[in-house]
C-alpha cells in the first residue's frame, strides 16, 4: 500500500480499525502484544514463523524507528524505503536507500537518505536506471513537518490527504531533478512500471482521489478511476498491462456524505477498503475482495496471475497479516503469521525475494522493520 502518513502512526492506523497507514511524530497507539506469537513458533532463525513456508533465508534490515515501504531498484540489488526516527533526529518521514548483497543480506554500507530533508516525505520508487528515485514531499508548501490531524468523529482514525504534496525526482544524492506535478492538491503515491514506461500515482485534482498515469517525466496524464471513493496505492503487473489498488466505495447517503465531509477537509478515514484491478487504459475495472476490514497494500505476485496484500479481515482488528489471493479473487491463501503487523510486501524484479515490513522481532517496542526474505512457490 502506499502510504500518504507518517510512518509513526502506522500502527495507530491499524489499531483504529479495532474499535490501513501510518500520522505523529510518536506512536501513541494502544497496548498489545508485540512479543514472539503464543500461537506461532518461530524457525531456527528467530525471525520466520514455521507456518511461513513461502519464505526462507530472512534478514532483518533495519532496527528501531518506523521503517516500510520498502521498494526495489530495477536491478534487484538497493531497496528505497521511508523512514522515521525520532531518536535519530528524524522527526518527519525522509526517504532513505539501502543495498542488498547479492545474498539477500543487508550491505555493510549504511542507507543513505535521497530526499532533502524538508517536509514530509512518502511513497519512494525506482526509475529506470536506479540513478534517481520519485518520491512525494510536502517541502513546497512548508519546509517543516506539517501537522497531524486530531481523531475524527467518535474518535475514529482519519489519514491525512496533505495538499501541499506534489511528486519530485532526486537522485541518490538528494538533489532533486525534476518535479512532476505541480497540480494544485494532494499529488502522490507514486510507483513505476516494470516496463518503465509509465507512472501511476494519486491525486485530488478532479475533485475526488483517484488514479492517474503519466510518462516518466510527469507529461501525458491519463485519469484510470472515477467513482466515488479513496483509490490509491495502486501497483503495475509484471507485464505493465494491469494496476491493482485499495479502494474505498462509500455507497449509502451517510457514507456519501461523511466521505465528502472528510475529504472536503483534507481527509480520508481509512476502516474499509478492498481490493480493485483495472486495465491500465481504465478498462475491465473489478473489485477482486469482499473481505470486509482493511485490505490494502497489494502486489502483483511474478506470475501476474495473484496479488500479495495486507489485511485485517481475519481478526477485524490486530494482526495484520500478509495473505495472496488470485486475480479473480478465488484462492486466498495465509502467508505471513506474526501476531502484530506484517505490510508493503514487494517482489524483487527477478522474482527471487521478497522485501515487507512488520512488526516482529521488535523485543516489545514500537518500531517497524524492513525484512528480505526468499520466496519459494
Amino acid at each position: 500500500m502506499k502510504l500518504n502518513l507518517p510512518l509513526s502512526l502506522l500502527i495507530i492506523a491499524s489499531s483504529a480499525l479495532i474499535n490501513s497507514c501510518s500520522n505523529s511524530s510518536e506512536n501513541t497507539h494502544s497496548d498489545y502484544h508485540l512479543g514472539n506469537s503464543v500461537q506461532n513458533n518461530f524457525s531456527e532463525d528467530g525471525i520466520t514463523y514455521e507456518k511461513e513456508i513461502n519464505l526462507s533465508n530472512m534478514h532483518q534490515f533495519t532496527f528501531g524507528g518506523d521503517n516500510a515501504e520498502a521498494y526495489w531498484s530495477f536491478d534487484s540489488n538497493s531497496l528505497v524505503f521511508q523512514t522515521s526516527n525520532p531518536k535519530g533526529g528524524i522527526q518527519c518521514d525522509q526517504i532513505f536507500v539501502m543495498n542488498v548483497d547479492s545474498d539477500g543480506t543487508p550491505s555493510e554500507t549504511p542507507p543513505s537518505r535521497v530526499s532533502n530533508g524538508l517536509g514530509r516525505t512518502t511513497c519512494a520508487y525506482f526509475m529506470p536506471g536506479d540513478s534517481t528515485v520519485v518520491y512525494a514531499s510536502t517541502h513546497l508548501g512548508d519546509v517543516n513537518c506539517p501537522p497531524v490531524p486530531e481523531r475524527g468523529v467518535e474518535g475514529r482514525y482519519v489519514w491525512a490527504i496533505y495538499p501541499d504534496f506534489d511528486i519530485f525526482e532526486t537522485d541518490l544524492k538528494g538533489n532533486i531533478v525534476n518535479q512532476l506535478t505541480d497540480f494544485e492538491g494532494y499529488d502522490a503515491e507514486a510507483t513505476l512500471s516494470p516496463q518503465g514506461d509509465k507512472i501511476v500515482f494519486t491525486s485530488t485534482r478532479s475533485g475526488d482521489l483517484e488514479l492517474y498515469t503519466c510518462n516518466l517525466d510527469g507529461s501525458n496524464v491519463f485519469q484510470i478511476t472515477n467513482e466515488l471513493g479513496y483509490d490509491g496505492g495502486a501497483f503495475f503487473s509484471p507485464d505493465g498491462e494491469w494496476l491493482v489498488w485499495r479502494s474505498s466505495r462509500p455507497k449509502t447517503d451517510e457514507e456519501v456524505k461523511k466521505y465528502q465531509d472528510l475529504l472536503a477537509n483534507d481527509l480520508v478515514e481509512p476502516t474499509d477498503m478492498e481490493l480493485f484491478i483495472g486495465r491500465v487504459d481504465g478498462t475491465d475495472i473489478r473489485q477482486i475482495t469482499e473481505l470486509g476490514g482493511a485490505n490494502w497494500a497489494p502486489y502483483f505476485h511474478p506470475d501476474g496471475d495473484k496479488i500479495l496484500f495486507s489485511t485485517n479481515h481475519h481478526t477485524g482488528g490486530f494482526p495484520f497479516n500478509i495473505f495472496m489471493i488470485n486475480i479473480d479473487g478465488t484462492g486466498l491463501t495465509q502467508i505471513t503469521f506474526d501476531n502484530a503487523f506484517d505490510s508493503f510486501p514487494m517482489f524483487s524484479p527477478d522474482g527471487k525475494r521478497l522485501a515487507f515490513s512488520s512488526n516482529r522481532n521488535n523485543g516489545r517496542t514500537r518500531a517497524t522493520n524492513v525484512f528480505v526474505a526468499n520466496w519459494n512457490d
